[in-house]
């Protein structure tokens, strides 16, 4: 892997007892049994909010036995600009698989053996078999692994996830919003957002401007120097003419601004979409034409840890039934396909299958809806690419910093 970065940008950017069962009427995949006693360690996490939840450290805890945990919610830039300047605050980084190279470059990562993990056996094969038709470093399954023998993980997946444009369908069609190019259509002007991640945001861009016939990138996920300041230069000229109602950051930032309707088409997580729709507001996810971004975030255990037996039964919970159960009702993919082993089956047919809603109305999903872009199946075949580490990092920081500039 050819990382072209410095320690510099690294910092500035980055970018977020003993055997206790879950409880009855779970499959046994979801219940921990570890020889250790993890009553004298502790957890502490941070992460997107995404996966850094109060509610599932509660979990944790009273599955393990632990005695202590705590989660920071932190930005993926923030998070590594304090992990990669020597804290020791942590023994988790949640991270998202493109950054692990700023771990493993600067020596701040662990790595978690598969055979130590009890719930490893049902990982689903996107995480172990390398797709042709992408470079190995390209996907999920060439970023997590240590050793082409994939005994050695960097990071444990947690949640996984589609992205593509949140919409409101009053004012736009799906004709229209089905495409990267909505974002910086001249109609929705002032109306528009933009994740504030330059990785995110340099990447749909050039999505959106080998559709409209501007450049012809082969990987929008890491484009070469000369796309880059193509992206730049069409970005800073959007900004100026005031597309963007604003860089938006945070799930709650995000949320707020669809439903307010101050932003009509943004890239958006699924789960921000139905929290706006929960809320009674017009909301619906795009199926672009282009395809989606693909992304995995989980644990990573930060170098010279004290609670490294903690952080692997932290990881191996993740791949259990609560929760599995907990992301996938948010509207992310639980790694594991034991997930449909635990979870209610009319609540697994809308969530993996692409099945109607069956049952009373929840959290503005009403009975007869189907999830939007159908199947896991159907959207995983539509991935225009996953998330990685650009060659040209630097390269981009610095144009990305002129866009903030402009």
């Amino acid at each position: 892997m050819t990382l072209k970065t410095n320690r510099r940008t690294f910092l500035r950017y980055g970018a977020a007892a003993g055997a206790t069962a879950l409880g009855s009427g779970l499959h046994p995949w979801s219940r921990m049994a570890y020889a250790q006693n993890l009553a004298e360690q502790e957890l502490r996490t941070t992460g997107l909010s995404v996966t850094v939840q109060d509610r599932i450290l509660e979990m944790f805890k009273a599955a393990s036995g632990i005695t202590s945990t705590s989660g920071t919610p932190s930005t993926y830039p923030d998070a590594q600009t304090k992990i990669l300047s020597g804290s020791s605050d942590y023994d988790v980084w949640e991270i998202i698989a493109e950054r692990l190279p700023a771990l493993i470059a600067t020596d701040n990562v662990e790595t978690i053996p598969a055979s130590e993990l009890t719930n490893w056996a049902g990982i689903r094969e996107t995480f172990t078999t390398v797709d042709p038709k992408w470079d190995p470093k390209a996907q999920i399954s060439g970023q997590i692994w240590a050793d082409e023998a994939q005994t050695q993980l960097y990071m444990v997946p947690a949640v996984y996830n589609f992205d593509s444009i949140g919409y409101n369908p009053d004012v736009l069609s799906a004709e229209e919003a089905n495409t990267w190019t909505a974002l910086f259509d001249e109609k929705w002007k002032g109306k528009s957002g933009l994740n504030v991640d330059p990785l995110i945001a340099i990447g749909q861009a050039v999505l959106a401007m080998n559709s409209l016939g501007l450049l012809e990138a082969k990987n929008p996920g890491n484009p070469t120097m000369d796309e880059i300041d193509e992206a730049a230069k069409f970005l800073i000229s959007k900004k100026k003419d005031g597309q963007f109602r604003a860089l938006w950051g945070d799930f709650g930032e995000l949320v707020n601004l669809m439903a307010s309707g101050e932003m009509v088409v943004c890239d958006a997580w699924q789960p921000a979409v139905m929290a706006v729709k929960a809320q009674g507001k017009p909301a619906k996810y795009a199926t672009p034409k282009e395809g989606y971004r693909g992304w995995a975030i989980g644990p990573s255990m930060l170098k010279g840890t004290p609670n490294r037996e903690a952080v692997i039964a932290y990881a191996d919970f993740w791949l259990s039934g609560e929760p599995g159960i907990a992301v996938t009702e948010q509207g992310y993919y639980s790694p594991s396909i034991n997930i449909k082993d635990v979870m209610d089956p009319d609540k697994y047919g809308f969530w993996y299958e692409g099945k109607p809603w069956v049952g009373e109305a929840d959290r503005g999903i009403n009975p007869g809806d189907l999830r939007d872009g159908g199947s896991l199946e159907e959207r995983a075949s539509n991935v225009a690419y996953w998330h990685q580490w650009p060659d040209e990092y630097d390269h981009l920081i610095m144009r990305w910093d002129e866009f903030l500039n402009a």
